[in-house]
């Protein structure tokens, strides 16, 4: 399983890239029983055509539903004080570093977020898409989850405030393209309620193609009890229905022998905006939350067999060029 993880942690980014890349590792995770979670990112941003501008940055945040307040903090550095394995998770940004069992860092902005952290985790990745679309040149996008139920340890200071991590249970992450997807809803929720073995990835999305927009595609994971019910083939996901209304998404997909719907919300409060680059020029918007809700229900031929729920687990990012005044771009 080990070297599994290794080829596909491995870094995309080989230096020196004219067509430009941008490439993450991002782990997040939930307390076991209160809203409050953590999300941590090491990056690779190169612009096209000019390799010699890349950077490394950290973001990390920290949201705390118990008394509504979300933390963030960025920090970049030139691409010279990095360094990302091609053939292994091994990444160091500065003096920050991550690999497949240990995270530690810091990231500075108005504020100063560190983490010493240990994770630990036996299930095989996740793949959104379908295994073969990450050796093709389109989508141009990829994203998939290492470690999926993430179980997470050690420490965190936010500002200068202590924080305990105790078995916080999430996911270890990466993706990397060429450019960012013109626009999407992701979700991700490692435990529901009731059911802390169940592991659902989802998302919604759309690319321009010059003038004209695509149909939303939407793409469905789902581990739980020992399957994995996969909804992520192309004609699946144009055939999948979804509607994004706000911070309230719904998504139903599949067929008559097995459907299954998902809806994620959070209130505008929950979500933070982030300025993501964009390789070929300009910036996108990523209004991110980690503390949202989600209902999950499966049906198999027209008979519900699952209904699942959590108030505060899911992680929900939605990717816009024009981010609404209610949510504030911090970083």
């Amino acid at each position: 399983m080990s070297a599994i993880k290794d080829a596909w942690n491995s870094a995309r980014y080989g230096g020196g890239q004219t067509g430009g890349h941008y490439e993450s590792y991002f782990q997040r995770a939930n307390h076991p029983r209160e809203p409050l979670a953590f999300w941590i990112r090491y990056t690779i941003f190169s612009p096209v055509s000019h390799p010699e501008s890349a950077v490394g940055e950290l973001w990390a945040i920290y949201f705390d539903g118990i008394r509504h307040r979300i933390t963030a903090a960025k920090s970049q550095v030139p691409i010279a004080q990095c360094s990302f394995s091609r053939d292994r998770l091994d990444v160091k940004v500065a003096e920050s570093t991550l690999d497949c069992r240990h995270l530690q860092g810091v990231a500075e902005a108005a504020t100063t977020i560190s983490w010493d952290l240990t994770y630990t985790g036996d299930e095989p990745p996740l793949f959104l898409l379908p295994e073969s679309f990450y050796e093709r040149r389109l989508p141009s996008a990829k994203a998939l989850t290492g470690t999926p139920q993430a179980v997470f340890t050690g420490t965190m200071k936010v500002g200068d405030e202590p924080v305990e991590v105790d078995g916080w249970v999430g996911s270890q992450n990466h993706n990397w393209g060429s450019r960012h997807t013109d626009e999407y809803a992701w979700g991700q929720v490692a435990g529901f309620e009731g059911r802390p073995d169940a592991f659902l990835e989802c998302s919604t999305a759309r690319l321009r193609l010059g003038p004209v927009w695509t149909p939303r595609m939407s793409l469905v994971v789902l581990r739980v009890g020992g399957r994995e019910l996969v909804a992520n083939g192309l004609w699946q996901a144009l055939r999948a229905r979804a509607d994004l209304e706000s911070f309230n998404w719904r998504l139903t997909t599949g067929s008559r022998r097995q459907r299954i719907s998902i809806e994620m919300k959070a209130p505008a409060s929950d979500f933070v905006g982030l300025t993501y680059d964009n390789p070929p020029g300009g910036a996108k918007t990523c209004l991110n939350t980690k503390i949202a809700a989600c209902s999950v229900t499966v049906h198999e031929h027209e008979r519900e067999v699952l209904r699942m729920a959590t108030t505060h687990r899911a992680a929900f990012e939605i990717l816009t060029d024009d981010p609404p005044p209610s949510v504030p771009v911090v970083a």
